[in-house]
């Protein structure tokens, strides 16, 4: 049998304010912010503006806009990419192929096999995609300042290594 833990240094502020939980909500936080910019986007296609407006589009869908090359991919290297399940991945390919995202297509070296493409409504998603990012990023440099906005993005580069 174990002795009882001392806990009296066991302050619960550490569990709060660690680096990755601080890291995991400034993630949610950006993630949060690009929908909602892509949801008011003009440009995207009203049907999907809709869908991202009433929450329907979340950030398990931003890993197909993130992941997925512009060549395509079959759907075992873009689960792999995005660090999913395959079986998670195929969830979210097909709801974003219901939507009109992603499109199934034969893969032309291996009859056997399909590669998921971006459709042109999904290109289109893509590049809100791009803009959303952008404006988030801004922001997150008005916020902090651009000399702490430098000093992040540089640390988490160094820090992501070969997930960048």
């Amino acid at each position: 049998m174990n002795p009882p833990m001392d806990t009296t240094n066991l302050s619960p502020d550490w569990r709060q304010a660690h680096l990755g939980r601080l890291l995991g909500h400034a993630m949610r936080r950006f993630d949060a912010r690009v929908l909602e910019l892509m949801a008011a986007d003009t440009q995207v296609p009203l049907a999907l503006s809709n869908l991202a407006a009433r929450d329907q589009v979340g950030a398990a869908h931003v890993h197909i806009t993130r992941h997925l090359s512009l060549r395509g991919d079959r759907l075992t290297d873009l689960a792999q990419r995005a660090g999913m399940a395959k079986q998670s991945m195929a969830a979210l390919v097909d709801q974003c192929a219901a939507w009109g995202l992603v499109a199934r297509e034969s893969d032309p070296r291996d009859a056997r096999a399909r590669i998921v493409r971006f459709t042109p409504l999904g290109l289109d998603w893509l590049q809100a995609f791009r803009r959303a990012v952008a404006q988030a990023e801004a922001e997150f440099r008005a916020e902090v300042g651009p000399e702490v906005a430098t000093v992040v993005a540089l640390g988490l580069e160094a820090y992501a290594g070969g997930y960048a």
